[in-house]
Formats: C-alpha cells, structure tokens, sequence
C-alpha cells in the first residue's frame, strides 16, 4: 500500500519543508558572536588599559563605557527604523562595516588629537556633574561612541530577520539560538585577547577581531535574500515559514507604536534589565580581579565558564517557552513561565563577593548570565508575538535604546560605588532584583500579551 500524500498544502510543507532558514540563523549567531567580541575586547583590556594611560579614577572608564551606550541608545533609536525602510540586505550590512571599522580604530585611539571630552558623572551632592577626558580616554570614548553607533544595528536587524523566516512556533528558540552568539563572542575573547596582547600587544587585539566583522560582511552578501526570492527555499519551506495567519497590511507610523501598552512592555523590559547585562560583560574581569586576583593571563577560564554557561541559558531560555507552546501552553503562559523561571535564577549572585573561593563566585555569575540570556530570547521574541512583522524592526530599536538608556545610567552608579567603595556587594544586590521587578511591571501593563491592534493605524 502507498503512502496517502498530505494534501493540505500546509501538510505537503511539513512533510518536504527544508532546512535553509536555519542556515540564516547561523549567520545571525556568527554575527552575534563577532558584535560581542569587538565589545568585550575593552573590558579584558581593562587593567592592561588603565596602567597604561594611568586611568586611576574609576569613573574615567565608566565614562568610556557611557560614551558607547549612549551612542547605543542613538543608534537603537535609528537603527530599527532604517532598517525596516531599506531592508535587512543592505542595513545589516552598513552596520557591520561602521562597528568593524570603529573596533579596528581602538588601536589608534590614544593616537588621537589630545582633547578634554566631557563625561557625565555622578556627584558628591545628589545630583550629577562633568569631568574631563583628555588624551587617550578620549580617543577610546570616541571609538566606543562610534562602535556603539554600528553595533545598535544588530539586534533590530536579526529580530527582524528571525521574523521574516521563522514561523511563531520556531521563533524564540531560533531568537535562543542566534542570541548564544552573544555568549560564544563573550566566551572567544578572553580566550584569544590575552593571548594576542602578549604575543603582540593591546593594539593588535582591536585590529585582529576587528576584521572578522569584513570577513561575515562577506558571507552575508552571498547568502541572504528574501525569503520570497531566494533560490535556496523551496516553496515548502516558504509555506512553511509563512503558515501563521498573516499580518494585517498597514503602515505603521513610527510614533504611534509609542501610544501602544506593548511597545512600553519591551523597553521597560529592556531598560531594566539590559543594564544587568552590561555590567556582567564590562565590569566582571575587573570583579574577578579585583576580588580573587585574577590577572590577565589566568582570567580566559573563569570567564569561559561563565559565557558557557551562558550560552546554555541562551538556547535554553528559548527552548522552554518553545517546548511549553508545543504542550498547547498559551504565547502569555509560556514566555512568562520561562521568564520567571530565569528571574529567579539571577538571586543567588548576591552571594558572589563571599563566596569562599573564586569557582563558586564563577558558578554563580555564571549561573545569572545564563538566566539574563534566557530571559533577554524570551524577551525579544515578545516583539514577534505582539507586533505585525513590518514594525518588529522599529520596536527592537525603541527598546533597544531604552536598555542602553538604562545602561549609561547603571554605568554611572558603578563607576562610583566603585570610587567610594571598591566592592560589588550593591551591584550584585541591584542584579538580582532587577529582572522580578521587570517581570512584574511587563505583567502589569499586558496581562495576556495580547497582540497590538491596527484599528488606528493608516491602512496601505
């Protein structure tokens, strides 16, 4: 007897679907991956930095970080949109030779004309006041402005893409699996830095893994198209792919997603718990070393525990909430359980300044990285399940530049705690709060994570 053959054509997809979107995600997770090895070459670089250029206020890096999220937020702001209006192709593409270029011109950063830069701090008094960049800690504030600038473009530019080639089902886990490029990128460069500053110095390590962004540019030109036009997808894949009910043709004007409740789910979202991150990957090699002594030769493998751990978090954060709708769990119900489940496991990490020895303070911010990037896939996939496709774009940026927002404001708070008090005790106790609280104010402004009506919006 022979096989009945589907015929439901959503059924014949299935059966013969193809594999090609998943190659897409690959580039997303290598794009990923070198966006945050260009980011985290400065933090391992930290103390290599500071003695060379007598950085000894602390607030004299802070300020260098706080030049590159605030570049971040601008670039967020603008990023989604640009984006949406000249398509993934090209704008992808623009943002990763500006940030390639801006991580290769670290190296030349102290070469730079010798000028005061203004940096926000904070205070004595409550309230905020400038100091003075000069000479190299200008020049890196430059560089990180710039680099912060390109590499806004690369969260808006893969949720889109994820949106466009990944039915709802398979979202959050290819939103996992692309977002662990962030934690193999942590992971690759405090293996290699070190080791290319000590054969050749601090400056070869801006330009070497600078020049892997030219190399993906490469790989991206080739292999990306559309969906609809790619020679590579079969129509079954593509039947696949586009099996949800599909999205209502409107124009979007970019203001109006302001007035939508789900647009200030993701940033406060964002803006909450984005900061977490950030202090994760800019300050722990300098928590590692200033609490355990761990110099620059010895720091690659705690801090590879901790990016694989994270990178676990990564794909498992979104493997939960995919696995819970496979059950028949509502979109609400299963990103909110995976949600939870990640918040709680960022508390432990107030015990990681008494920890009796360096391993456990390394399991346990480990163990909080990977649930920030659980959360962080569960998170970016809210913006597919409440916004048309043609707006996630713009959305991803909006909050995007909240979290960067939130941040300049974290890095502030860390460069003096760390002036007055030298220790992460407050930092850590600020971490583990932060993602309970998101998750409550995201429940409270959508309850049921309902999708955002276009009863208002001007219809194409």
């Amino acid at each position: 007897m022979s096989t009945p053959v589907p015929t439901h054509p959503l059924q014949a997809a299935v059966a013969k679907v193809g594999y090609y979107r998943w190659l897409i995600c690959a580039l997303l997770l290598f794009a990923a991956t070198i966006n945050y090895i260009d980011r985290q070459v400065i933090s391992i670089l930290k103390s290599t930095l500071t003695q060379e250029f007598g950085w000894k206020d602390e607030r004299i890096y802070a300020g260098i970080v706080f030049s590159f999220q605030l570049a971040y937020a601008i670039g967020m702001l603008v990023a989604g949109r640009v984006i949406d209006r000249i398509g993934l192709r090209l704008g992808f593409a623009i943002a990763i030779i500006v940030w390639s270029v801006a991580a290769i011109g670290h190296a030349f950063a102290h070469k730079l004309p010798d000028f005061g830069l203004p940096a926000l701090v904070i205070s004595d008094k409550v309230g905020f006041a400038f100091i003075t960049l000069t000479g190299a800690a200008a020049g890196f504030a430059i560089m990180r402005f710039l680099l912060g600038l390109g590499e806004a473009g690369n969260f808006p530019a893969s949720i889109k893409t994820v949106a466009e080639w990944f039915p709802k089902k398979e979202r959050a886990l290819a939103t996992g699996i692309f977002n662990s490029g962030t934690n193999v990128g942590a992971l690759a460069a405090p293996i290699v830095v070190p080791w290319i500053t000590l054969q050749w110095g601090w400056e070869w390590a801006f330009i070497i893994t600078g020049v892997l962004g030219f190399a993906w540019l490469i790989w991206w030109l080739v292999a990306y198209r559309a969906p609809e036009v790619h020679p590579r997808v079969s129509p079954a894949e593509l039947a696949y792919i586009r099996s949800d009910p599909p999205d209502p043709e409107a124009k979007i004007p970019w203001r109006s997603l302001l007035g939508h409740r789900q647009t200030w789910v993701f940033a406060i979202g964002k803006f909450l718990t984005d900061p977490i991150w950030w202090l994760y990957l800019f300050w722990i090699p300098d928590f590692l070393n200033r609490e355990y002594k761990i110099d620059l030769k010895n720091i690659g493998l705690p801090l590879v525990i901790i990016y694989l751990l994270a990178d676990v978090g990564s794909i498992g954060g979104g493997w939960i909430s995919s696995r819970l709708l496979k059950l028949g769990w509502t979109t609400n119900k299963a990103r909110k359980t995976a949600m939870l489940t990640c918040a709680l496991c960022v508390v432990p990490i107030v015990f990681a300044t008494k920890a009796s020895n360096v391993w456990i303070a390394v399991v346990l911010v480990g163990i909080a990285a990977a649930a920030h990037q659980g959360w962080s896939a569960n998170l970016f996939t809210l913006t597919s399940d409440m916004f048309p496709r043609k707006a996630v774009g713009s959305v991803v940026g909006i909050g995007g530049m909240a979290g960067a927002i939130g941040g300049m404001v974290l890095a502030l708070i860390v460069g003096e705690v760390l002036q007055r008090t030298g220790r992460y005790d407050v930092l850590w106790i600020i971490a583990a709060s932060a993602y309970l609280f998101a998750l409550l104010v995201i429940h409270l402004l959508s309850p049921k994570l309902e999708p955002m009506k276009l009863a208002d919006e001007t219809v194409a």
